[in-house]
């Protein structure tokens, strides 16, 4: 009985830990700008498919950058892709900014979003070029940020997506995925030697990645930001994250969105990286609470004054981060996160039994040896199991 006492303190410490550890390290937003002396000339390549709710927004940012020299492709697979035209409105409000959209598909992987940047690499003119989502909302220090995360040990500065501007329970539960768990332990990792690079935001030297297989490497691994990740690190560099996370406004989401969104996040870790993948499931309040109750059951202490006592230890911390870090905060953030927690288990058990997920229309079979599209040809990807 006292074992499992101890037991459920010790996950409700280390949970406490990387809270503590993700504060320390992470910058408030709307807080001081980094300084960077030095300003070359950047790449910004930004992939697209389709309308998104923030699309007028987001793109607008990519026009805003406090940056002296920059130019932007967007990159598009379809001709006939709506979003074609609100790049075409928006560039033209924004003329003395260098603005292309590159048209075509590059099937070089499994991987939607990394055949659609193909083109805007190869087409890039600077030597420091920017990976970035269409649905990052880019403040106008994006560049600054990034710029300055950049050491003499670096190979990759990356952000974690900030979840903000939820419309319904099921974007607040997005929003409890994203911060205080998703970036809480992508920031604690790194700041403990473990960073892992992510697709939302991707800072490369061109010249480094070219050296060494140009953006086909990315290929590798059926998601882009696993194979960056092994890539660096077989150069002896290091991922590092900026200051400070750049949002991600949600807007309206629905259970079968989060669930696909996180099922497909979940079966990629488990497949690229499965020894990091395998503890997740002793993450969150599941694991400390069921030991309590056990231990109060068979200790005969009130089931209910046990579990209280486990959710205030657990989420009392995780609240008071996102306060002080300026995150979005709502009455339902805490049922959320209750909610977010209740998920993980079970999504973590569907990433060992299904390999399949959907990204925007397209079905992945995501396979341990080998991922595919479904509408594509059989891609081999390295083993990682």
């Amino acid at each position: 009985m006292l074992n499992l006492f101890v037991a459920a303190g010790a996950f409700l410490a280390i949970n406490v830990f990387s809270l503590m550890i993700a504060g320390w390290r992470i910058w408030p937003c709307l807080g001081p700008q980094p300084r960077t002396p030095y300003r070359p000339p950047v790449s910004v390549v930004i992939p697209l498919c389709g309308l998104e709710e923030f699309s007028r927004e987001t793109l607008e940012s990519a026009f805003g950058l406090d940056w002296p020299d920059y130019e932007v492709i967007f990159c598009v697979a379809d001709a006939k892709d709506a979003v074609i035209p609100l790049i075409e409105e928006v560039r033209q409000r924004h003329p003395a900014i260098s603005a292309t959209i590159l048209v075509g598909d590059d099937r070089i992987s499994a991987n939607p979003k990394l055949n659609n940047c193909v083109k805007g690499w190869n087409a890039a003119s600077h030597e420091w070029l920017v990976l970035a989502d269409s649905n990052v909302l880019m403040p106008r220090d994006y560049l600054i940020r990034l710029m300055a995360a950049w050491q003499s040990d670096t190979g990759l500065v990356c952000s974690t997506p900030l979840g903000s501007r939820p419309y319904g329970f099921w974007a607040e539960v997005e929003c409890a995925f994203l911060n205080a768990h998703q970036a809480r332990w992508q920031y604690a990792g790194e700041a403990l030697g473990f960073g892992f690079a992510q697709g939302k935001s991707m800072l490369w030297r061109k010249s480094m990645l070219d050296a060494h297989g140009g953006i086909q490497a990315l290929a590798s691994q059926i998601a882009e930001d696993a194979a960056a990740t092994k890539l660096v690190r077989s150069l002896g560099l290091k991922v590092h994250l900026v200051s400070a996370p750049f949002e991600q406004p949600l807007g309206t989401r629905t259970f079968r969105d989060v669930w696909g969104r996180q099922c497909r996040w979940a079966r990629l870790r488990r497949v690229t990286f499965p020894q990091f993948f395998s503890p997740e499931i002793l993450l969150g309040v599941v694991p400390p609470l069921l030991l309590s109750v056990i231990a109060a059951i068979v200790a005969g202490h009130s089931v209910l004054a046990i579990a209280a006592l486990v959710a205030i230890a657990a989420y009392l911390p995780e609240l008071v981060l996102v306060h002080r870090k300026n995150w979005y905060l709502s009455r339902w953030s805490l049922i959320a996160m209750f909610t977010r927690d209740l998920l993980l288990p079970i999504i973590w058990v569907r990433s060992w039994l299904a390999g399949s997920a959907d990204w925007r229309g397209n079905r992945m079979s995501i396979g341990s040896q080998e991922s595919r599209l479904e509408t594509g040809a059989l891609l081999p990807l390295a083993s990682t199991s």
